[in-house]
């Protein structure tokens, strides 16, 4: 029972931390953020909201620069003033927009904020028994190389929930009539618009997929689609 403590406690203090950043997440984004009201947008949000049989659908502004959209552990879905700037002087289309709230609308319906409160602990599990292990067997490395697989996988989950949102949103964009071309246009401006300018971390480092790789499986399902509607 004694070796199992220290993961146990991992455990707790994950769910701990997990929690506290929520609520301080819940906290900054009340005091920063306002409800979105743009005459350009409605029509857009009033199709997604009936693709998915809603009365509407609520998107915040999160008065912040750096271009991004977000969506909170409490299911709400906030652009950042950043983003909303880039359409107001076109630089990002409407349809480009709705294509951002597609996507965060798929993290709340596919659950991914819970999922990663349950990563994030098993993550911490895993690297405090990784460090215990390899601690013993490789002392002073040990530490760091369990860090560094507690990030890779912690990497990989978050690249797999952005496919998974991704693809959510491309099949409420085609339900509402707008289609994935918006989504494709946006990633191929979305480097040169957060400034990253496809320079970065390794592929496999990154909490997001490659740009290319977010395309190339649209593509495929709008390719799929199609021939599904064509049998």
């Amino acid at each position: 029972m004694l070796k199992v403590t220290p993961i146990l406690l991992a455990v707790l203090y994950a769910l701990a931390m997990y929690r506290f950043s929520a609520w301080r997440t819940a906290k900054e984004l009340d005091s920063r953020s306002t409800e979105l009201a743009d005459p350009k947008l409605k029509s857009l949000m009033d199709r997604l909201a009936a693709a998915l049989d809603l009365p509407r659908i609520r998107v915040h502004i999160y008065e912040i620069d750096p271009v991004n959209g977000l969506a909170a552990p409490d299911g709400r879905i906030f652009v950042t003033r950043g983003f909303y700037n880039k359409f107001r002087v076109g630089e990002v289309s409407a349809e480009e927009l709705a294509s951002v709230v597609a996507h965060e609308l798929g993290h709340v319906a596919l659950g991914h904020s819970r999922r990663r409160m349950i990563d994030f602990s098993g993550q911490n599990a895993l690297r405090t028994a990784l460090a215990m292990v390899l601690g013993r067997i490789i002392p002073g490395v040990g530490i760091w190389i369990a860090n560094a697989l507690a990030t890779l996988l912690a990497a990989r989950l978050s690249r797999q929930d952005e496919f998974e949102a991704d693809a959510y949103a491309a099949a409420l964009l085609t339900k509402a009539g707008i289609g994935i071309e918006p989504q494709i246009s946006l990633f191929h401006k979305l480097d040169g618009l957060s400034g990253r300018g496809g320079a970065g971390a390794p592929a496999w480092l990154l909490s997001h997929p490659a740009t290319e790789e977010r395309i190339k499986a649209l593509r495929t399902l709008g390719a799929r689609w199609s021939v599904d509607d064509q049998t």
